[in-house]
């Protein structure tokens, strides 16, 4: 399980992948190769830009999430249950403020916040482009604005594979005139549907601060 953390903890630092290569073929068009031989165009992972839907639900709370972990550099502040969830301030990535780990599995968050206000659709792009750096074959999955705890966010699906292991990001987006907040979950694709719960209970721990 060491040794998982660690892989995905790279993935969040955005290292390069080593698994995927690109190539030209005779016709010009870029291809991507892959360990076990097959290859598939780059075109094909060119996420296009689609009117995102707004989920009619309003997202709450938990009752259980009972600490109120606070941005140290933002207006927000995330409520989990701390005897589900262990947090620190990071220290694998250089660009998050806190990494979360669920206590009983494989499931990870983090969150990344920063002085600058940028606007929902504009945050999409830069989640895509930068977590496209380590996985080139990155595609969306699922898209919606949600209004939780009274704010609108974003939450985005992202698919991947990062040295051979497929993964999910799964977290919110949120910008305000103080700045800009990703709240992620992240594991293994095939972790992530049995873990969807959780993953949503702790995203709608996600309030601004007045």
């Amino acid at each position: 399980m060491k040794k998982l953390t660690l892989l995905l903890l790279c993935i969040i630092s955005i290292e390069i992948a080593k698994a995927q290569q690109k190539a030209i073929t005779g016709t010009g068009e870029e291809v991507l190769l892959y360990d076990d031989g097959t290859w598939k165009y780059q075109n094909e992972n060119v996420l296009k830009e689609t009117a995102i839907s707004t989920n009619s639900k309003a997202f709450t709370k938990d009752y259980n999430a009972s600490f109120l972990l606070k941005s140290k550099k933002l207006n927000v502040g995330f409520w989990l249950n701390p005897k589900l969830w262990s947090f620190k301030k990071a220290t694998d990535n250089a660009e998050a403020e806190y990494e979360l780990q669920l206590k009983t599995g494989g499931l990870y968050g983090m969150v990344i916040s920063e002085k600058i206000q940028i606007p929902l659709e504009r945050l999409k792009s830069i989640a895509i482009e930068n977590a496209k750096t380590a996985a080139p074959d990155l595609r969306i999955v699922k898209e919606e604005y949600r209004m939780v705890n009274g704010l609108k966010v974003l939450l985005l699906q992202l698919n991947g594979t990062m040295k051979g292991i497929k993964f999910s990001y799964y977290g919110y987006y949120y910008s305000n005139k103080k700045g800009t907040v990703q709240f992620i979950t992240y594991t293994s694709q095939n972790l992530l549907e049995g873990y969807k719960k959780e993953c949503d209970v702790l995203l709608n721990g996600f309030v601004e601060l007045k």
